[in-house]
Order: structure tokens, then C-alpha cells, then sequence
């Protein structure tokens, strides 16, 4: 119940109005059908036997009923049409909302936790769901608060029968409510145990329709053996979802034969009463309705205290991905960057990734000094990116320090650290940006167009970038209406002057040049020269 009513609280902070709005609607929704079947009875009484009836002092012929019959449909429906745009609003309302807390949530934790199977399902599970189950709670809760409405009026005119209508009406849901706990608890035992299996399917999709996988997946064939892989998954798990539904199912028809028996139980009695003289015409449309309606409102009970016990289980997804906490946080005071970077020291670093059996660094050390290119070389697998990835703390270390100025970077507040780092990747990211987009990205809090430019004649990537289109306004990649696609070596050169657009008092190449022609690697000596001449920290990763 906890995580339901903390569900129930997020969906009201996202929108308070849409919120209180839905609960309104609800309750007039509910009432309004109990009036109706009211003012149906004084109709047919009024029609068989003529009589005129008295409400609120008030003579009321067949006319005027029928009117005022008419005038609440009208105003069901009219509410109905009201309820389904705030509906619209709440969800689209939540769906940003969520959205945004998943990637807030996403971009604060730590790296660590992608090199952990156990998270990325636990990410799946709750992007699977956030759009959708939340507001099935809401749903689920609105449901329950209509249908106990509904059910409380019901009572009341059934008791005007006989009391054992109300028992039997209640006792013949029992089993149908039994049977959908049953089902819940299973299908949620059986996604949650075959998580990765779901996510094994997204990823062959993507292989199979991602532009990135598109040339290799041609070139060797792979398209019919991935298929098949994803295919045989799929068979898989539909096959065990479907002996789940078919057994539950026999169990549902026995639900359907006693609600059915109960529902030729009731009739009966009421013809008998009828003829009996017992109860009028009117009464007896009255009640066979309201029976009919509290079997339906019981059936729609059950569904939302069901739907509820699965969301619940479900929504658990999602709070359970939210409540992770990042382990690299800031010092309890932290301090600023500083302005000037003099060193930047590996003092005995030893590192391992979770998970692995291996020290991928042991006992390491390694100064660099402002005013000069230092170098670290190493084969593959040596630890050279991951060196970059401890200075930027994006890991941290299991022993050792990682100095700057000789103060542990730990100590340092976290954002500053990060901005004060100007580092190239050798997976560097391709934005599907603007050109001038993906070069402001260095420092997208400080734009000057003009720097802009400036660090793209420096990379010489000013050269290829003023002859597209739309110059610097042009969408880079194919992924998007008018977008440019570059070669591997000119999308470098825009990574390149991403880096040096920063500004950053230190700057960390990792394999810089892999990708360009010779005029190209000796520009950028002369860029990396005129860097150091200005007094940063450089430091080149390369491979022997």
C-alpha cells in the first residue's frame, strides 16, 4: 500500500488541478447512474399505473420524468466528455513528468552502474513501465472510489428487497477476485524472471534496425541469424505467457457459470415478487437493473483492486530504479576548482571495474605538468582511457589518490572538476545536432559564436563545416530532416574543437588522431603546441 500511495502522490504533484478535477468527475459519474435508475422506476410506475409521484413537493408527471431522465444522460455524458480531457491532460502531464525524473535520475548516477547486468535490468523494467503504470494506478484507485459509490447506493435500494440479494450478488465475485490475484502474482513472477530475456529482444531489434550495426550487419550477413535469435526468444515467452492465460482461463469460465447462476437466482426471485404483488413493475426494473449493475460495479471492483495488487507489484519497477543513490558524490565541503591547473598526479593507483576478477590498474603513478605534452603509451587493455575516467571521477579509485595541485580530487566539487577537464574520447559522441551546436557543447552554458568558429579553424574543421548547406546551422548525421553526414575524420575534427571550445585548463586526448589524414594530424600538432604554450596540462593517450 505504501508504494501505491506513493505513486498516487507523484501523479498529484505533476499536475494538482487535473488531479482534484479527476476525483470530481468520479464521484458525479458515480452518482449520476444511481439517479437515473431512480428516476426510471418513477417512470415505469407512472406509465403502468398512472400514478403522479411526489418529489421535494413537487408533482412530477411521466413527461417531466422522462425530461428529467434525458437531462441526467445528458449531463453523464457531458461529464464523461469532460473527464476524458482531463484524462488527456493528467497523462500527457505525467508522462513529461516521469520522463523527466528517469533522466535526471539516469545522468546523476555513476558509471559503475552500467557495467552492472543487475541495473541495466532494473532500467528496462522501470522504462517499460513509467509511461503507463502509474496512471493505471490512479485508474486502478479512481475505479475503486467510483465503484464503492455505485455498489453503497445499490445496497441501498436492494435492501429494499431482500438482504440475501446483496449476499449472493457478493459472494458469486468472490472467486472471479481469487483468480485475477493469481494471475497477477504470476505474470509479475514471470517478467520480472525473464527481464533480460525481454532486453535481449530490444537489443537484436536494434541490431536489426539501427543505423550504426547497418553496415556490418549487411557486409557479413547477419540480419537472418539474429532474427532467428530474436524469434526463438519471442517464441518463448509468448508460448509461456499462453499456457499461464490458458489455465487461469478454465478458472475464469467456472467465475463466469456461478455469476451467471447468480444472476438467474436473483431474477427469479424478483419475477416471483413481482407477480406476488410484493413490488410494482417500476421496482422491479429498478432492482433488476440495480443487480445487474452491482454485478458489474463488483466485477469493476475487483478489477481495480487486482489492477492495484499488479501495479503495485509493477510500480515497484520504477521506485526501485529512482531510489538509487549514486556513490560519487561531493566532499561534505567541497572545494572550487582552481583556476590554474599546475599537475595533475596518479599517485599508486590501483582500480578494478565491479564485477571483473582483475586490477585493470596496480600500483600506478604518473605526474603531468602545465606547459608540457605528456604521454602515456600502452597496449590495448593497458588502462589508458581508464585513467581519464578516474580524473574525471567518473570512477574512483580502490587505492591511490588522483591529485590536481596536489590536492585529492575527491575534494573538489563535482561539476567544477568535470568543467575544469576538457577530455576526447576514442568513442567520442556524434550529436545529431547543429554543427555549431555539437562544437558549443564544450561549454553550452557560455555560447559565443564567435569562439565558436575561432576553435574550428584551429581543428581545421572550419574548412568542410562552411561549405554545407546552412554553415553552421546545419544538422550533422542522417538521423533528422536536412541533416549532413561526415566522415569519421571530420566528425574527429568537430570532437576535437568541442574540447578546446571549453576552455579547460587541462586537456586529455585519447587516441586524437586515429581517424585523420596527414595535413589534418599536423594541424592538430600545431594546435596541441599552441596549447601548451599557453600553459595547460596536456596529456596524449596513445597506442604502441
Amino acid at each position: 500500500m505504501r508504494q501505491l500511495l506513493k505513486a498516487i502522490n507523484m501523479i498529484r504533484q505533476c499536475d494538482r488541478k487535473a488531479f482534484w478535477m479527476r476525483i470530481i468527475y468520479v464521484v458525479v459519474l458515480s452518482l449520476l447512474p444511481l439517479l437515473n435508475l431512480y428516476i426510471l422506476k418513477l417512470l415505469v410506475d407512472s406509465v403502468t399505473t398512472g400514478s403522479m409521484p411526489v418529489v421535494m413537493g413537487v408533482e412530477l408527471n411521466a413527461y417531466m420524468l422522462l425530461g428529467c431522465f434525458c437531462v441526467v444522460f445528458l449531463l453523464d455524458r457531458l461529464v464523461n466528455v469532460c473527464n476524458g480531457v482531463n484524462n488527456d491532460v493528467m497523462s500527457q502531464r505525467l508522462i513529461d513528468y516521469l520522463s523527466d525524473k528517469m533522466q535526471r535520475q539516469s545522468a546523476r548516477l555513476d558509471m559503475s552502474y552500467y557495467d552492472n547486468p543487475a541495473y541495466h535490468d532494473t532500467y528496462h523494467r522501470a522504462q517499460q513501465e513509467a509511461s503507463y503504470r502509474p496512471l493505471q494506478v490512479l485508474s486502478g484507485f479512481m475505479g475503486l472510489l467510483s465503484s464503492l459509490i455505485t455498489i453503497s447506493g445499490i445496497i441501498v435500494m436492494l435492501c429494499t428487497a431482500s438482504v440475501w440479494i446483496i449476499v449472493v450478488m457478493v459472494v458469486a465475485v468472490v472467486p472471479s477476485f481469487i483468480v485475477r490475484i493469481i494471475k497477477a502474482r504470476k505474470l509479475y513472477a514471470f517478467r520480472r524472471g525473464n527481464t533480460q530475456s525481454y532486453r535481449r529482444t530490444s537489443y537484436y531489434t536494434a541490431l536489426l534496425g539501427g543505423r550504426d550495426f547497418a553496415k556490418e550487419m549487411r557486409t557479413f550477413g547477419l540480419a537472418p541469424y539474429f532474427q532467428e535469435k530474436f524469434v526463438k526468444i519471442r517464441r518463448t515467452l509468448v508460448g509461456d505467457i499462453l499456457k499461464i492465460s490458458r489455465r487461469l482461463a478454465v478458472y475464469d469460465s467456472v467465475c463466469a457459470i456461478v455469476e451467471t447462476a447468480a444472476l438467474f437466482a436473483v431474477t427469479m426471485f424478483l419475477i416471483i415478487s413481482t407477480t406476488s404483488g410484493a413490488i410494482t413493475i417500476g421496482s422491479f426494473v429498478m432492482l433488476f437493473e440495480a443487480f445487474r449493475k452491482g454485478q458489474s460495479q463488483l466485477t469493476t471492483l475487483v478489477s481495480s483492486v487486482t489492477g492495484l495488487y499488479d501495479n503495485k507489484l509493477f510500480i515497484g519497477n520504477l521506485f526501485e530504479f529512482l531510489d538509487l543513490e549514486p556513490s560519487i558524490v561531493n566532499a561534505e565541503n567541497p572545494l572550487p576548482f582552481p583556476e590554474k591547473v599546475e599537475s595533475v598526479e596518479f599517485r599508486d593507483i590501483t582500480f578494478r571495474y565491479p564485477k571483473m576478477q582483475r586490477d585493470v590498474l596496480s600500483h600506478y603513478n604518473l605526474v603531468a605538468k602545465a606547459g608540457e605534452v605528456t604521454q602515456i603509451e600502452g597496449e590495448n587493455g593497458f588502462g589508458k582511457t581508464t585513467l581519464l575516467k578516474l580524473l574525471l571521477r567518473l570512477y574512483d579509485t580502490d587505492s591511490g589518490a588522483v591529485l590536481i595541485n596536489g590536492i585529492d580530487v575527491r575534494q573538489y566539487e563535482l561539476t567544477q572538476l568535470r568543467h575544469g577537464i576538457a577530455a576526447i574520447f576514442q568513442d567520442y559522441v556524434r550529436f545529431f545536432c547543429t554543427a555549431e551546436e555539437n562544437i558549443a557543447f564544450g561549454d553550452i552554458e557560455h555560447f559565443d559564436p564567435e569562439r565558436v568558429r575561432y576553435v574550428a579553424s584551429l581543428t581545421g574543421a572550419d574548412s568542410y563545416i562552411e561549405r554545407l548547406p546552412k554553415g553552421y546551422q546545419t544538422p550533422l548525421g542522417r538521423m533528422f530532416d536536412d541533416g549532413e553526414d561526415l566522415s569519421m575524420g571530420q566528425w574527429q575534427r568537430i570532437a576535437l574543437a568541442r574540447q578546446l571550445y571549453s576552455n579547460a585548463p587541462v586537456l586529455i586526448f585519447d587516441e586524437p588522431t586515429a581517424w585523420m589524414d596527414v595535413p589534418s594530424r599536423d594541424r592538430f600538432y600545431k594546435t596541441l603546441e599552441m596549447m601548451r604554450q599557453e600553459g595547460k596540462v596536456i596529456i596524449l593517450i596513445k597506442h604502441v
